[in-house]
Order: structure tokens, then C-alpha cells, then sequence
């Protein structure tokens, strides 16, 4: 029997914050704005708390810890929800989450959308994809947030549908003062994590290169990580304390006010998917300098939204900042031109694309009435 005028119930599948990172600030706005749009939102958090403090020392044997109560928990949305959106990454992330929630989902007759993302994929699926395919063939539909994903899951004979991340255009907005790039001390600016995969010690030797004519300029690094030692090392063995600082690990709004007083974003990343940051960068009016890995180049374009420079080279880097030193009217274009491109990933212009899967994916039997 048909049920009408049933609103759909998501189960939301997913990291939250804190910590704060791309995967988990997704899904905090996904639960956020999927809850105003009217649906019933139930989410199941895959870094939950464990139950006592001590757990978290018992490295291998906290796995289990939060394994077993995250598969209770599966288990009771599928039998509720209408239909899953599982946020998922490769590694370990994918066998001990992303993969019960695709086979739970199929024993219990609820479709899954797998949203899938992280610049790795291809070295995962190289590696893995006979672990991943039976999995993956239980999913509904395949989302990726990017042309590139969606390219690198074609290789691999799996069809993908790309709907953006979600950049919130409320919180990452330009400063209200109409800023002019000071070229005597500018202010960089750089809010990856500080692990060796995003290229950090190449931006500050960039920093380096450009102090000696620049004696100016400022590095702000937000982010934490394993690499924070061997960066700090550096810029001691490079006399820039004075210029490059660390803050730590920031808040979404902590971050936002950090480009709103910043010039340059640096991105210097050697393996990347589509990296809100410089996309929220961009939101903020702020200019950007990044490397063209991944799927960079296709959601920034070099010399209108973007500058290029070259993975790994500091005077590739050093280069593309001095050219927005030297050229006014080219830092202008790429705040203008930035501003304008990022409005596609507002949710009112993301929103239908998921509301739309939802319905096509949703359990059978149902019909949604947008609230």
C-alpha cells in the first residue's frame, strides 16, 4: 500500500566536528540545511565519542569501541530512514564505515547514496578496488563532488554524478572595506592540515625566497598535524620566525575572519580533490595561489579564478605571488573573478540536485512532499 504526502526521512551517514575538516564541516551543513528544507534528518555519526575517556589509549582495540555501537546504529537507521547518504573517504575509512553502511542498507531494502570524495581515490582504488566493488555495487547512486572524481570512478567502469560541496556564502564573505593588496608587507594565508601530502614546507620556502626583497611578508599557517615539528624546524632554519606564524587549528568562523584579513591564499598541496578552502578563499575576496593537482583545475581556471604554480617547486610558487605583487589589475580580476565563481556552490543552486536524488533513490513505496 502507498503512503502519501510523506516527507522523506535521510539518514545521514558521517563525521562531525570537532575536529573541524572538509568531510565533517560537509556533513554538519548537510544535516543543517537538509533539516530547514522541511526533511526528517537523522544522523549517525561515524567519529562519535567513545563511551570512557580511557578507551582512546588503547590504540587497535578502540576500533572495536566505536565499531560495534556505529553498526547498532546502522542497522536501526536502515530500518527507518527512506533513504541513507553516506559521506565516504578511501582507507580504512571506507572498509569500516562507508562498507557496512552499503551492506546494511541492502539487507534491509533502504537505498544508500554513497558520496564519495578524497583526492587519493585512484591510489585507493588501484590498491583496493577489489575489497571496494562488491560494496560499491550496492549503492543506489555514486556521488562524487567533482569532475576529476568522477573521471577517476569512470576509469574504473563505476558511473559517478557529480553534485559540489557546499560552501556557505553567509559565514565566508569579503570584508566590507574594499582592501588593496599592500605589495610591501602582504599577508599570506594557508588553513590545510599539516601533513606532508599538502605541501606546506614548499609555501615556506616560497615565503623565503620572496622575503629577500619582501622583507614584509607574513605566512599565517592555520591547521595542526604530524608535520608541525619539521615546519617549525624550517622556518627557524630559514630566520622567518618573524614572518611565518602557526595558530593551531581554527573554527570554521575563526578561518572566515582569517581571510577576510588576508591577501593571498596559498594552496600547496602535491594530491588534492576539490579543496573547500580555496573555494571559501575565494568567497572572502581573498587571492589565490595553488598548485594544479587533482582536481584543482576543475573548479579554478590559471590567470582568471587562479594562479598556478608548479607542485613542489618554491620558485614556481615564489613566482605566482610576485606576479600579484606586481600586477594590481591581475589581483583584482582573480577577486572578482573567484567572487563570482563560487556562487554555484551556494546551497539554494546545490540544494535541488540532492533533493532530486533523494526522490529518485528513495525507498519504494514513498512519495516526498518538499516541505
Amino acid at each position: 500500500m502507498m503512503r502519501k504526502d510523506h516527507t522523506l526521512h535521510v539518514g545521514l551517514v558521517g563525521p562531525m566536528p570537532p575536529p573541524y575538516g572538509g568531510m565533517a564541516n560537509q556533513t554538519h551543513q548537510l544535516h543543517r540545511l537538509l533539516s530547514q528544507e522541511g526533511l526528517q534528518v537523522s544522523l549517525v555519526q561515524t567519529n562519535a565519542p567513545y563511551g570512557a575517556k580511557w578507551i582512546e589509549k588503547l590504540r587497535g582495540v578502540r576500533a572495536l569501541f566505536r565499531l560495534l555501537p556505529y553498526l547498532v546504529r546502522l542497522w536501526r537507521l536502515a530500518g527507518q530512514a527512506d533513504v541513507m547518504h553516506v559521506l565516504a573517504n578511501s582507507g580504512w575509512s571506507w572498509q569500516l564505515f562507508a562498507a557496512p553502511a552499503l551492506w546494511i542498507g541492502w539487507l534491509r531494502s533502504t537505498p544508500v547514496i554513497i558520496n564519495y570524495r578524497g583526492g587519493e581515490a585512484r591510489r585507493y582504488f588501484n590498491q583496493s578496488m577489489r575489497w571496494v566493488r562488491p560494496s560499491i555495487r550496492k549503492a543506489a547512486a555514486v556521488v562524487v563532488p567533482s569532475g576529476y572524481l568522477k573521471q577517476v570512478f569512470a576509469d574504473f567502469g563505476i558511473e559517478a554524478r557529480v553534485i559540489p560541496n557546499i560552501i556557505d556564502l553567509q559565514r565566508f564573505v569579503a570584508a566590507e572595506n574594499d582592501r588593496r593588496l599592500n605589495a610591501d608587507s602582504p599577508k599570506l594565508v594557508i588553513t590545510r592540515n599539516l601533513e606532508a601530502i599538502y605541501g606546506i614546507a614548499t609555501a615556506i620556502e616560497a615565503v623565503a625566497l620572496l622575503r629577500r626583497t619582501v622583507p614584509g611578508i607574513t605566512l599565517t599557517i592555520a591547521g595542526s598535524g604530524p608535520e608541525k615539528a619539521a615546519l617549525q624546524q624550517l622556518v627557524a632554519a630559514e630566520n622567518l620566525e618573524h614572518n611565518v606564524v602557526f595558530t593551531g587549528k581554527l573554527t570554521p568562523d575563526e578561518i572566515a575572519r582569517l581571510y577576510r584579513q588576508a591577501d593571498i591564499m596559498l594552496n600547496s598541496t602535491t594530491v588534492d580533490n576539490m579543496p573547500n578552502s580555496v573555494l571559501e578563499a575565494m568567497a572572502c575576496g581573498v587571492a589565490v595561489v595553488t598548485t594544479s593537482v587533482g582536481g584543482i583545475p576543475y573548479i579554478v581556471e590559471h590567470d582568471r579564478t587562479a594562479l598556478f604554480a608548479e607542485a613542489g617547486n618554491a620558485g614556481s610558487m615564489a613566482e605566482q605571488i610576485r606576479r600579484l605583487l606586481n600586477e594590481p589589475g591581475l589581483y583584482q580580476t582573480l577577486i572578482e573573478n573567484g567572487q563570482r565563481e563560487v556562487r554555484q556552490y551556494a546551497w539554494p543552486e546545490v540544494k535541488n540536485l540532492w533533493l532530486d536524488l533523494y526522490q529518485s533513490s528513495r525507498r519504494s513505496g514513498w512519495i516526498f512532499i518538499r516541505g
